[in-house]
């Protein structure tokens, strides 16, 4: 090797230039080693003739980092006999790479560092001092590396030999020795302060515009023959420590229940430990374990395979290659990678922090990235910023520029809308509220691994489902009466069954392996009398198993059992049997059966790479997959709340429209490779490809591109897509769906490229995720139309007082206020609420409008109650209340004067503090508020809050707070003036929603009326409407139908939808029988659809 550097890690630290040894570690290193006379040492026993040598002593204690550039090593052993019994592990530096610090190390080879070292240019071998220290942890110099870029390798033998390990892998004994010197297979944890991330909670714009009020109450709020603004400060700054302490503490518990749910998600390994395959999580390997590999497996940890076939790995997260690569027996897999294809076994060489990448630790990990939901939570901040600041700006022109009134008269006014205008709690609350869904999502079955995913669930209106294991069982049978063998000749049932059996694993079986083993009367019977000489796995590609074989004659055989299509390619007689073939799949698909083929030919050469002779197409098996007991309902379900099913399969059409049917998801279904293959079918050249994928009920035939494709299509029609999968070939389709979901007993590819994982089997933890996730968003939604709302009353309603009225609001009551409402509004997030029963998301206009309308009106609700109070004697007249009216006392006297001002103060503090928080049940529905029972927390923090309000109204007088007790007949007629306000919410809820669906003005525009005493007006149009989208070839929609079908369904709408699919899958299944044909046509008139009955396509 050509050596051009080295960096020298020590055990034990740096202080004032001394190198302190760790005692713990047991080195021999004198107590006080100076830097510069450990450099001179060096020096003086090495040649110094070269200048292109540098050397980098690192302490591992507090991590300080000394770097010299030197003339060093003319012979690598000195270096070793220099730093033996000093050092943890040497890394080398080859001539031409990067010369990147610890811990930035870059195409870098690791080294151990020997006790004795006798040859290190090219290898050093693994070994543990007597005193039980490692010299070093990455492993073998360049044989790691051979196979990952250099031209050296040594050989699999020299491996074990390195590692202290055989092929039989290592005891339990050995493996827990090896972890306590290597560690965990996993990247160390960067650990953040908790001071920062609590600080951090006090740094985002909300913040900033309260520390800017508090800095307003220290440094500008004096004058005015008052003091400087101590308990507006001292307020403020609890009001943010509360807000911060409440996220820190949620988001900590949050943060901790991730980490015990992402547990459930740590990658396993298979490991051969004792002499026996068992099943691990990947952090705890270590050198010189031995682990299997095999198709969908991210590798866990750096390895050299061993024998067996080429495997297929796709390297592209890691080195960015778009395509997989060949790795061979003998050569180097990268922690992290994903095996495409094969199966093989492998020597663990390296793990954790010293793998060639270091990322066997992330895959199962969080994304961080701005997303839609930061984006619509500054959107909403920003909002109400600005409104903030047009009535700051409104105020300041009109009491220093028109009244012309004090300094700090102004300064006050200020802090009244900045302090109760901005929704601090905001973050907080959204943030919980996101917390806990996603903690009641896992208990449901369905881990989030990316927070956001929820609102994206939320929204959801395309589904797309794998079929096997979450539409069906999973839990294959054969029915061995109905094998079909009329392909070979001397071929009985049983033996189609044996050859099956031969073409199946005996370990680590999948569902059709398992189901045909069980076939016979022994499992051993499928390897009895044979000698195994090759096996092929399954790979989605060519969906087939193979088993090469030497029968007891010696011969050499090959029998093939897979998919009908893959296994018909093979046969030497395929154009002779292949209508027979289609005809037998055809009869088992009308059962519910799908079908396995079996086929056989002799290896003449025999060598288990030879092609062979011809391929004998054996027979067919009928494999029964029944349907979940609770899909058929819950597809039903989905499709009443919006959500459309589509089946995505790899299974021949018949079958997929067979299950479609009995699952009542409609069967207007259509091969994946005749919508996006080469070979398109006649039938459906001139159609638009796009518009059949959304009408379409589902997809059979599916391989990998396929599905990306879909997805795709379907998001560029608009839709929010979500996508269900369990295999290394879904990851693409996963990853650009909406929402991934990595359903139960998936993949480790399928789960890191998915952003749910459920844990439980079904479609129906999936719904079960949908409504959650929509309570959960309509939790936010509810609280983001209430804090506009909030800031929109409080800075209007405030400004017009003192526009008016000259009326100064004390600021410490309008923080009492904020105090309040955040504690009430905090319960939110474990609300009771009803899901929408459509796909919802974030719409910014309606949240906006709903809230500028609503915080308008409770805004001139206390315009007039002032009025009401401060200029006449309408409550004191019919209520009997002492009158505040301003012409009933002597304004001019300033005692008289301040005692009025600090009653209406109090007066107004009622009136605003018990109307916004009442506001929360009129946002929190979407029907009338009194029907939607609140959650009791709600409802307790709410009475707490107005109790507290209601005592401080009547019963308070204070001269800082600048309120006066107003008694108990005051109080009793702002809550009947409060009640009667809140009674007109909810109308005014009804128009604004009315008003922004459009058929308000729609109406209008027609000259219509909305109120119409017409029976059933309009119902004709909505008939013809919906009869005229149906009306087409394959459930496409007209031209002049696009006009409804692009209008927003109403629930019933899609009830009605739902419904009529329904039919027309039963329309479907008798036409696709092609029996009573003039009754089909009969029938579909009947049900008013007027559909044309074509005898190819269903509808």
């Amino acid at each position: 090797m050509d050596v051009c550097g080295l960096i020298i890690r020590f055990n034990g630290y740096w202080e004032d230039d001394k190198y302190v040894s760790s005692k713990s570690r047991g080195l021999v290193v004198p107590k006080r080693l100076t830097y510069n006379n450990l450099v001179s040492l060096v020096c003086s026993i090495t040649n110094i003739d070269i200048n292109s040598y540098w050397i980098i002593l690192h302490g591992m204690g507090y991590g300080h980092s000394r770097q010299l550039k030197m003339n060093i090593i003319a012979d690598v052993d000195v270096i070793f006999a220099l730093i033996e019994d000093r050092c943890t592990h040497v890394i080398y530096v080859t001539s031409g790479e990067k010369h990147n610090m610890p811990g930035q190390v870059d195409g870098m080879q690791q080294t151990i560092s020997p006790k004795h070292p006798t040859h290190t240019s090219t290898s050093c071998s693994n070994q543990v001092c007597g005193d039980g220290s490692a010299f070093g942890v990455g492993l073998l110099s360049h044989d790691v590396s051979t196979g990952l870029g250099q031209k050296e390798n040594i050989p699999v033998e020299e491996v074990f030999e390195n590692l202290k390990c055989t092929e039989e892998g290592l005891s339990s004994d050995e493996a827990q020795k090896r972890l306590d010197i290597f560690g965990y297979n996993k990247l160390e944890e960067k650990k953040e302060s908790k001071i920062l991330k609590f600080l951090g909670f006090m740094w985002n714009p909300l913040s900033w515009v309260m520390e800017a009020a508090a800095l307003m109450a220290i440094t500008l709020a004096h004058g005015g023959h008052k003091g400087i603004d101590y308990h507006d400060f001292i307020g403020v700054l609890a009001l943010l420590f509360i807000n911060s302490t409440i996220s820190f503490i949620e988001e900590n518990n949050a943060g901790n229940a991730a980490a015990a749910l992402m547990a459930r998600l740590a990658p396993k390994a298979k490991v051969l430990r004792d002499g026996k395959w068992s099943e691990e999580d990947a952090s705890v390997l270590v050198p010189g374990d031995i682990v299997s590999i095999k198709l969908g497996d991210i590798i866990p940890a750096d390895a050299r395979l061993l024998e067996g076939d080429p495997l297929k790995i796709d390297q592209s997260a890691l080195t960015g290659e778009s395509l997989p690569v060949t790795k061979a027996p003998g050569d180097g897999v990268y922690s992290g990678s994903t095996c495409k294809q094969g199966e093989i076994e492998a020597v663990v060489i390296a793990t954790g922090v010293h793998t060639f990448f270091g990322k066997a630790a992330h895959l199962v990990e969080t994304t961080n990235h701005v997303g839609h939901f930061q984006k619509v939570l500054t959107s909403i901040g920003n909002f109400c910023i600005c409104s903030i600041a047009i009535g700051m700006v409104i105020e300041l022109i009109v009491i220093y520029a028109i009244q012309d009134r004090g300094y700090r008269v102004g300064i006050d006014n200020l802090l009244v809308i900045l302090i109760g205008g901005i929704p601090i709690a905001m973050p907080t609350v959204l943030s919980v509220t996101m917390a806990i869904g996603s903690h009641r999502l896992s208990q449901q079955g369905a881990i989030t691994k990316r927070m956001t995913a929820i609102e994206e669930m939320a929204g959801m209106d395309v589904l797309c489902s794998d079929k096997t294991g979450t539409l069906t069982l999973n839990k294959l049978t054969v029915d061995k009466n109905l094998i079909e063998v009329v392909f070979a000749k001397g071929v009985d049932n049983d033996l189609v069954v044996l050859m099956a059996a031969r073409a199946s694993r005996l370990e680590n079986q999948d569902a059709i392996d398992a189901a045909i083993v069980s076939m016979l009367g022994d499992p051993k019977e499928a390897r009895a009398d044979i000698t195994e000489v090759h096996f092929l796995p399954f790979n989605p590609t060519d969906k087939r198993t193979a088993l090469t074989y030497l029968d007891k004659a010696g011969r050499m055989q090959r029998v093939s059992k897979g998919a009908p299509e893959q296994i018909l390619n093979l046969a030497s007689n395929k154009s002779d049997i292949k209508n027979k073939v289609h005809s037998i799949i055809d009869k088992f698909a009308e059962r519910g059966l799908r079908s396995l083929a079996v086929a056989r030919q002799e290896v003449p050469a025999g060598t288990k790479d030879s092609p062979g002779g011809p391929w004998e197409f054996v027979g067919l098996l009928p494999l029964f997959d029944p349907p979940r007991h609770d899909s058929a309902e819950t597809i039903r379900r989905a499709l009443d709340l919006g959500v459309s099913v589509k089946m995505i399969t790899g299974d021949q059409l018949a079958i997929g429209k067979e299950t479609g049917r009995r699952l009542g998801m409609g069967s207007n279904m259509y091969p994946s490779s005749a919508l996006l293959g080469e070979h398109k079918d006649e039938e459906i050249t001139g159609l638009p490809v796009d518009e059949l994928i959304e009408k379409a009920d589902g997809f059979a035939g599916v391989f990998p591109e396929h599905k990306f494709e879909i997805v795709k299509r379907l998001q560029a029609r608009k839709h929010i897509v979500g996508m269900t999968g369990d295999g290394v070939n879904d990851a693409p389709a996963l990853k650009i769906a909406d929402i991934g979901i990595a359903v139960a007993d998936s993949t480790d590819a399928a789960r890191s490229a998915s952003d749910i994982v459920l844990t439980e089997p079904g479609l129906s933890v999936i719904i079960s995720a949908v409504l959650t996730s929509r309570a959960i968003f309509q939790r936010m939604k509810n609280y983001t139309i209430y804090a506009v709302s909030i800031t929109i009353r409080i800075v209007l309603g405030f400004m017009l007082l003192t526009v008016f009225w000259e009326f100064n609001f004390p600021p410490f009551m309008v923080l009492i206020i904020a105090i309040l409402n955040d504690g009430t509004i905090m319960t939110i997030s474990k609300d009771r609420v009803k899901p929408s029963p459509i796909p919802d998301s974030w719409k910014l206009s309606e949240i906006f409008a709903t809230g500028i309308v609503l915080g308008s009106y409770l805004a001139l609700m206390t315009v007039i109650f002032f009025w009401g109070a401060y200029e006449t004697d309408f409550f004191s007249d019919h209520f009997h209340v002492r009158s505040l009216n301003k012409h009933n006392h002597d304004m001019s006297d300033p005692d008289v004067s301040d005692a009025l001002n600090k009653q209406l103060a109090s007066a107004v503090y009622l009136q605003v503090s018990t109307i916004s928080q009442a506001l929360i049940f009129v946002t929190r529905s979407r029907g009338w508020s009194f029907t939607e029972r609140p959650g009791l927390l709600l409802v307790i923090a709410f009475i707490i809050a107005q109790l507290i309000a209601t005592l401080i109204s009547a019963l308070v007088t204070s001269n800082f707070a600048g309120i006066g007790k107003i008694g108990w007949g005051w109080t009793g007629v702002i809550w009947l003036y409060n009640i009667v306000t809140y009674m007109l919410l909810d109308p005014i809820k009804f128009a604004v929603g009315y008003a922004l669906s459009g058929r308000a003005w729609g109406l209008v525009y027609n000259q219509r009326t909305a109120f119409s005493n017409q029976k059933d007006f309009g119902r004709e149009a909505r008939e013809a409407a919906w009869a005229t989208e149906q009306r087409t070839r394959h459930g496409l929609q007209s031209a002049e139908a696009k006009g409804f079908s692009d209008n927003k369904h109403t629930f019933r709408d899609i009830s009605v939808m739902a419904e009529e699919a329904r039919r027309r899958a039963e329309i479907a299944r008798l036409r696709e029988l092609r029996t009573f044909k003039g009754r089909v046509e009969s029938f579909a008139k009947l049900k008013g659809l007027d559909i044309d009955v074509n005898p190819h396509y269903t509808v």
